[in-house]
C-alpha cells in the first residue's frame, strides 16, 4: 500500500485541477446571478461575452509578444487583460444600449429579455469567429510549469509526479482577489448598497434617489470584468475556442442556481461544487486503487463511474436536483 502516492495522483488529476476549474466557473457564475439579482434576466450570452473578452485578451498578447514584451515564468496574457477588459467593457455598454436598453425601459417580461439575450449570444459568437476564426488557439506562455511532474518525482522519489502550471495558481489568486473586492464594493461602499438597494426593490430605490442609469452602468463593467478575466484564465488553463465557451454555459449556470440565484457567495461555492462533482465522477479510479489495494485486489476495469464524454451531464443532472429539492439553491435569500 502506498497512500502518499495516492494522494499526490487525486492532487495531481482531481485537487488541482478542481480548484482552477471551479474558480472559472465561479466568476461565470457570480457573472450571471449579478445580471439576473440587478437587471432582472438570465443572460444566456455568458458564455460567448467571455469568449469575446479571451479574444481580445489573445489578440493584444499576440501584439505584446511580436514587440517581445514577457512577464517570464507568468504569461504575457497578464499585461493583454486590462486593455481586454476595456474592450468588452465598452462592448457590453454598446449592447446594452442599443438592445438591452429598450426593452428594460419598456418594462419587458424576463422572459423577453432571456430571448434578446439569445440573439446577442449568436451576435457575439459570430463576431468572434469573424475575427479570430473557429480554430483552436492556445496561450503558449499559459504552459509554464512551476513544479513539472519529472522534477517532483526526483525530488520526492515518488512514483507519482505533480505538475502545476503557473495559470493553475493564478486562476486560483486571482479568483479569490476579485472575488473578495467584489464582496467588499458590494458591502461596504455606497455605490454597492445603491446596487443591493435596487435589486432588492427598483420602486423604493428609485424614491430614495437612486439613479438607475449609473447602476446598470456600474453592473455590466463589473460583469465585463468578470467576463474577461473568467474567460481568459479558461483560455490559458485550457485552450480558446468560440464553441468551448457557449459549451460552458451549462456548468456555469448550473453553479449559478445550485449557489441560489441571485446570491454572489452561493454563486461562487456553486462554481467549486460543480467543478469537483464532474471530475470526481469522470476520473478513472484504477491506479488510484492499485497504490491502495494488495495485488490480488487490483482492479482490472478502469474504476470510471462515467466518461469524460459525460461530463456536463453531471452539471445537467445536479442542476435538476437542485431545481426538484431546492430551488432556492445552498443558500436561500438574496444578498444582492
Amino acid at each position: 500500500m502506498d497512500y502518499i502516492n495516492a494522494i499526490v495522483l487525486l492532487l495531481n488529476y482531481i485537487f488541482v485541477p478542481a480548484l482552477a476549474y471551479g474558480s472559472q466557473l465561479a466568476l461565470g457564475a457570480i457573472f450571471v446571478t449579478l445580471i439576473y439579482g440587478i437587471l432582472r434576466f438570465a443572460n444566456f450570452a455568458t458564455g460567448d461575452m467571455m469568449s469575446f473578452g479571451t479574444m481580445v485578451t489573445i489578440l493584444f498578447t499576440w501584439y505584446f509578444q511580436s514587440l517581445g514584451i514577457s512577464l517570464g515564468i507568468l504569461p504575457t496574457a497578464l499585461i493583454a487583460i486590462p486593455f481586454a477588459i476595456i474592450f468588452m467593457v465598452g462592448y457590453m455598454l454598446l449592447i446594452d444600449k442599443f438592445v438591452f436598453k429598450y426593452y428594460r425601459v419598456s418594462k419587458s417580461p424576463p422572459v423577453q429579455l432571456a430571448m434578446v439575450s439569445i440573439g446577442v449570444m449568436f451576435v457575439t459568437q459570430a463576431v468572434v469567429r469573424i475575427i479570430i476564426g473557429p480554430s483552436d488557439r492556445r496561450f503558449f506562455d499559459g504552459e509554464k510549469f512551476l513544479i513539472k511532474a519529472g522534477e517532483f518525482k526526483e525530488m520526492t522519489g515518488l512514483n507519482e509526479g505533480l505538475a502545476i502550471k503557473s495559470t493553475q495558481v493564478i486562476t486560483i489568486v486571482v479568483t479569490l482577489i476579485l472575488v473578495s473586492a467584489l464582496f467588499w464594493f458590494l458591502n461596504k461602499t455606497k455605490t454597492g448598497k445603491s446596487m443591493r438597494a435596487y435589486s432588492d426593490n427598483e420602486d423604493l430605490a428609485l424614491l430614495s434617489g437612486i439613479d438607475p442609469k449609473k447602476i446598470v452602468m456600474i453592473t455590466w463593467i463589473i460583469a465585463g470584468v468578470l467576463a474577461t478575466i473568467g474567460g481568459a484564465l479558461y483560455g490559458l488553463d485550457k485552450s480558446f475556442k468560440p464553441f468551448t465557451y457557449f459549451n460552458n454555459m451549462l456548468p456555469i449556470f448550473a453553479a449559478a442556481i445550485v449557489g441560489g440565484i441571485g446570491n454572489p457567495f452561493g454563486a461562487f461555492l456553486g462554481g467549486y461544487v460543480i467543478a469537483f462533482s464532474e471530475i470526481l465522477l469522470t476520473y478513472a479510479y484504477k491506479k488510484f486503487f492499485m497504490y491502495l489495494l494488495p495485488e490480488s485486489l487490483e482492479p482490472n476495469t478502469l474504476v470510471q463511474l462515467l466518461s469524460t464524454d459525460y461530463k456536463f451531464a453531471v452539471s445537467f443532472s445536479i442542476l435538476v436536483i437542485v431545481l426538484l429539492y431546492r430551488p432556492s439553491g445552498i443558500f436561500k435569500g438574496k444578498i444582492l
